[in-house]
């Protein structure tokens, strides 16, 4: 393939990259947006092993790679269950950092281009920011990967004087920058590159430990867009200009959503990379400290939840991981049917940080075959739910926590919520009366409108659905 017809495959790829972008920011697209990215890195991959600067002897190591790679990625697909998914994408950011390190430092020992002058000053920048950015995305996505799984706690853990150790860590990796760029020899400057990768790795996991459990979306989305920066980085060391166009879309974009999340908590970044939910930066009670919620809890049985319903005409759900965890999402749909079949108005309220990662709860319930039409964002339900007849929360908690409205001193105070409390009747869905993955008591559990209807969620929904049947 010659030089230009590669140059033309990359431009069409891009566009199909683009097309795929804007076709995920809508459910009903998702699928055909899937579709151009598939295509896109097709043409890309083709691209790349039959254009001018691949040989011949190379591609047989290229296509055993991605036999490798490929198969590692079809049986993860089949085998990965979708309350996974969080700590799956985690652990695929973590393997774009490690290439980035690895890329980078292939091509700082790589003799066959000699660079002098300022072409070598910014060839060996560019190889020092990528591999920064993919040891940060490698390490911190390892302890994402285990926090979302839960074989890591996800309580911050807060070092004293961390902010000090940060600033210091920085002014170390500014340092070993300068020592790169003068290095006088190779092995001074892979000195500089290695101690710098260890800063990278031991940042990436004190960043991570340090930012709390309901946090944990931003995270995934903040590692998302760091992943897409260490490949932009990593299109720069090969002069690849796919990479980098590539690279910047998937950073851009993972940045962006981590704003929106952010807004959605009415957190700002910095407050989220300083410590999570429930740490020392966190609103300071008033005197004598927050009151703990009051009240008689009032439990419901299967039978009682339909037989509420039966006499609605307006139902909210509100799923939340615990719906994920008993994968009840089939069951919902079943009543979500049923109701709708006897003429009840049911809608879905999707909050931004609901789950473990952006956008699980749509595709939990995309997966079910639910309606696009009637999933809805927060702010398209809130002013809905006083009309509302029965609103249910299966396996939510800290998203329709009424301590974020009512409570200054809550460490969600100001966060956006579902007012699901202002529904003549609201039911939640929980195993136990335990804390959210914020840590932070309910009040909504002991409202006088609020039943508690204790169990794994797809067993009391089946129940629920039998009883609807009868």
């Amino acid at each position: 393939m010659s030089e230009s017809l590669a140059t033309v495959s990359y431009i069409g790829a891009t566009i199909l990259f683009i097309l795929s972008l804007g076709g995920l920011s809508n459910p009903e697209t998702s699928r055909r947006g899937n579709l151009f990215g598939m295509v896109g890195m097709t043409i890309a991959v083709l691209a790349t092993i039959f254009g001018p600067r691949v040989t011949l002897a190379g591609v047989p190591w290229i296509v055993g790679a991605m036999l490798v790679g490929g198969s590692v990625g079809l049986i993860a697909a089949k085998k990965v269950q979708m309350t996974q998914m969080p700590e799956l994408v985690a652990l695929m950011h973590s393997l774009v950092g490690l290439a980035a390190c690895l890329v980078g430092f292939a091509s700082y020992i790589d003799t066959s281009i000699v660079f002098a002058g300022a072409e070598k000053a910014i060839h060996e920048l560019e190889i020092y920011v990528g591999i920064y950015i993919g040891a940060v995305t490698f390490s911190g996505s390892l302890i994402a990967f285990g926090k979302l799984s839960g074989k890591i706690g996800g309580k911050p853990m807060l070092l004293p004087g961390r902010h000090v150790i940060n600033g210091i860590a920085a002014l170390a990796v500014i340092f070993f920058g300068y020592y790169l760029l003068q290095a006088h020899s190779p092995q001074e400057g892979a000195t500089a590159l290695i101690v710098m990768t260890v800063i990278g790795l031991l940042f990436g996991i004190h960043m991570v430990m340090a930012i709390g459990g309901a946090d944990m979306p931003v995270v995934v989305s903040m590692l998302n867009s760091y992943s897409g920066w260490a490949a932009a980085a990593t299109g720069f060391m090969l002069s690849n200009d796919l990479l980098i166009v590539v690279g910047a879309l998937v950073g851009s974009s993972g940045a962006i959503l981590s704003y929106i999340m952010c807004r959605a908590m009415n957190r700002n970044f910095i407050s989220v990379i300083a410590g999570g939910f429930g740490t020392g930066d966190s609103a300071k009670p008033a005197a004598g400290g927050a009151a703990a919620p009051a009240g008689e809890v009032n439990p419901i049985t299967a039978q009682e939840t339909a037989e509420l319903l039966k006499e609605s005409k307006k139902v909210i759900i509100v799923p939340g991981y615990g719906m994920a965890v008993a994968q009840a999402q089939h069951t919902v749909y079943e009543i979500t049917q049923l109701l709708r079949g006897k003429g009840v108005n049911v809608r879905f309220g999707i909050h931004p940080v609901a789950g473990r990662m952006p956008g699980h709860m749509n595709v939990l319930l995309a997966e079910a075959k639910v309606p696009y039409d009637i999933v809805m964002e927060m702010d398209e339900l809130n002013d809905d739910f006083p009309d509302t007849d029965v609103s249910i929360v299966i396996g939510a908690n800290d998203i329709v926590n009424p301590a974020a409205e009512d409570d200054p001193t809550s460490p969600i105070a100001g966060m956006p919520v579902l007012q699901v409390w202002k529904a003549k009747s609201s039911i939640v869905m929980k195993r136990s009366m335990a804390s959210g993955y914020a840590g932070v008591d309910n009040p909504l559990f002991y409202k006088d409108n609020n039943r508690m209807l204790f169990g794994d969620a797809k067993k009391m929904l089946d129940e629920v659905l039998t009883a609807l049947k009868t």
